[in-house]
């Protein structure tokens, strides 16, 4: 039988069925539902499972077409496998009669608020600043989605000309710009040279304030009306004083 060709309904649905239908897998699905990604060992915590246990049922639901890995570094993170597998647990979750529970952080709030990851901007200041260059159209996504990249768009060009050396930028020896995923927030946040770029312009204008020790940043008040002068940003963090 050739492995390649698409299983009829009939012999699919069953199988994903199965997939969801074990209590601690069902557990780990519905905990993603957030749209964030977690590990291994935070969904065999959710699970009340032990690690090994849960890379087993892990492992059978990433066959089963339901999540997706990515590794990053030494850890890897889970997420459902788009939108489809979102919306049908979202349906049943409408015949069971119960909503799935939000995401709970246990990061401190100043490190989750803004930091340094590496050289560039992290927590919910990047997170904020990455969606907003992707709804301004100034970002470009190249690559899958394993692993995106971006290159600047004719109106990012323009919009950054005047913050930023592009030609410097994009001539450094490493990758230009990139989806980091954030480990307070669970979402992207943008990496890369362009990342840099922008952390070491918003320091230098001082937007943030680094901490004496340690990789929170502050946003200063002047930082509150640079993001929203320059990139429409309405930050909701309370700002240092500038």
């Amino acid at each position: 039988m050739d492995a390649a060709k698409p299983r009829s309904p009939e012999h699919a649905v069953p199988a994903i069925a199965a997939a969801i239908g074990e209590p601690a897998r069902a557990r780990i699905l519905y905990c993603l539902m957030d749209g964030r990604v977690r590990t291994g060992t935070e969904l065999a915590v959710v699970a009340g499972i032990t690690p090994s246990t849960a890379s087993v049922h892990l492992a059978r639901l990433v066959s089963a077409g339901l999540l997706t890995v990515l590794a990053q570094g030494k850890h890897r993170y889970y997420s459902l496998k788009g939108t489809d597998v979102g919306a049908a647990l979202e349906a049943l979750s409408v015949l069971a009669g119960s909503p799935p529970a939000a995401f709970v952080t246990r990061t401190p709030a100043p490190l989750r608020a803004a930091r340094s990851c590496y050289d560039h901007l992290a927590g919910t200041l990047g997170v904020q600043l990455h969606d907003r260059l992707l709804s301004l159209d100034w970002l470009s996504a190249v690559g899958s989605s394993a692993s995106r990249g971006y290159e600047l768009s004719p109106a990012g060009d323009r919009g950054l000309a005047g913050l930023i050396p592009l030609d410097d930028t994009r001539g450094r020896r490493r990758r230009f710009a990139f989806a980091c995923l954030d480990w307070s927030e669970r979402r992207p946040h943008l990496g890369g040279a362009l990342a840099a770029a922008l952390l070491t312009m918003m320091v230098e204008r001082r937007w943030v304030v680094p901490e004496l020790e340690g990789r929170v940043l502050s946003l200063t008040t002047a930082g509150v009306r640079a993001l929203d002068t320059h990139f429409g940003l309405r930050v909701q963090l309370r700002p240092a004083q500038s």
